[in-house]
């Protein structure tokens, strides 16, 4: 019986031993498995940093812009008289002093011949004096023969003549002047781009005879190209900087100018500075009135501290850039210039050499500490 349950027991006894030494090398696997699990803590990833250097930017404005006339003029007429004749029209190419047109004024003939004979009277009267002079001044040679009473009367009629005549020719002079205005002519060498009289019209001057102008003369060969240059750039802008431009009309041409003149002044509502481009337009396929798209280069004018947009911090409180001091972070406070592409101009409490982060963020709180860096050119 003993030897039946011993052989028995024995091989249970040995399955029973197999489990518990599985179970022991379970457990130590098992223990192993944690231990390998472990998360053993990582570095954190180094802050790029950048050495502040000074760098000149060259970058460019694109704003719109006017072609104006060089010169623009109405013409009026000078007297009120009728148009006689016409000699220019809508486009008509003219020199300065080409006739546009002739008038007649049937008083101021008369009023010519009035004057040129009040002025005859008047030669006359003064020849008549000054004779009379004359002789008296002849006749006192003798002594006692002409009381000196009568040389002082005859001079001061002679006088008094000679004042009537140079009345009477500047009155002569003047209706003789204002006949020349009938002829109405070019000021200056342009073309004609309005004309508002016909032959037979009555004319005058502005707001008396003619509410219109009888031509408009426009001076195209050359422009004036106008800009309204921002407050912000207009320290970059100045007279004999070459811009370029396009217009509507021509897509595919690119126009040259240079800036001639400065207003000198922001206007008040606009807060830009007006600036003057003459444009040579011989060809007269420009016109004015055109708009233009103007691209307006903004060369700095000296070194600045130049750094990547990424660098700059636009918050709420204003504007930063973060540089690291004693491997903490400092926020600076910076104005921003210009920019070109992905850098921009700072100014502010810096110096050549400050390390900067080139990406900055809200998160990098000032006076952080920054444990590691990475130097970037």
């Amino acid at each position: 019986m003993n030897r039946l349950i011993n052989s028995i027991a024995s091989p249970l006894l040995a399955v029973f031993s197999s489990l518990l030494v599985m179970s022991a090398l379970n457990g130590c696997h098992s223990s192993d498995s944690k231990a390998d699990k472990v998360v053993v803590a990582e570095e954190p990833e180094p802050t790029e940093v950048f050495s502040l250097r000074k760098d000149k930017l060259s970058s460019s404005l694109r704003i719109p812009g006017e072609l104006v006339a060089y010169r623009d003029v109405d013409i009026y007429a000078k007297v009120s008289g009728f148009i006689k004749s016409i000699h220019a029209d809508v486009g008509t190419e003219v020199k300065e002093g080409q006739l546009l047109a002739l008038a007649e004024a049937p008083e101021l003939n008369a009023q010519l011949a009035a004057a040129e004979s009040r002025l005859k009277s008047q030669e006359a009267l003064y020849i008549a004096s000054k004779a009379n002079y004359d002789r008296y001044v002849d006749a006192a040679k003798t002594p006692g023969t002409v009381a000196q009473s009568m040389i002082e009367q005859t001079l001061a009629k002679k006088e008094s003549d000679y004042a009537q005549l140079q009345a009477a020719k500047a009155s002569y002079k003047e209706v003789s002047d204002m006949r020349k205005y009938l002829e109405i002519r070019a000021p200056f060498s342009g073309v004609i781009s309005l004309r508002n009289v016909s032959t037979g019209a009555y004319i005058g001057p502005s707001g008396k005879g003619s509410e219109l102008p009888l031509f408009v003369l426009t001076e195209q060969k050359r422009l004036r190209l106008v800009v309204a240059v921002p407050e912000a750039y207009t320290g970059y802008v100045d007279q004999g900087d070459e811009v370029s431009f396009t217009v509507k009309a021509f897509p595919d041409r690119k126009f040259n100018g240079k800036v001639q003149r400065l207003a000198g002044a922001l206007d008040k509502r606009l807060r830009s500075e007006r600036t003057e481009v003459d444009v040579i337009n011989n060809d007269r396929k420009l016109l004015p009135g055109m708009i233009a798209e103007v691209t307006v280069p903004l060369p700095t004018k000296s070194n600045t501290f130049v750094v990547p947009k990424s660098a700059v911090i636009n918050s709420s409180t204003g504007v930063f850039i973060v540089k690291v001091v004693n491997q903490k972070a400092e926020w600076v406070a910076v104005q921003k210039g210009m920019e070109d592409g992905e850098k921009i101009e700072v100014f502010g409490d810096l110096k050549d050499g400050d390390q900067i982060i080139t990406t900055a963020t809200e998160e990098v709180r000032n006076g952080s500490p920054i444990r590691s860096v990475k130097q970037t050119t």
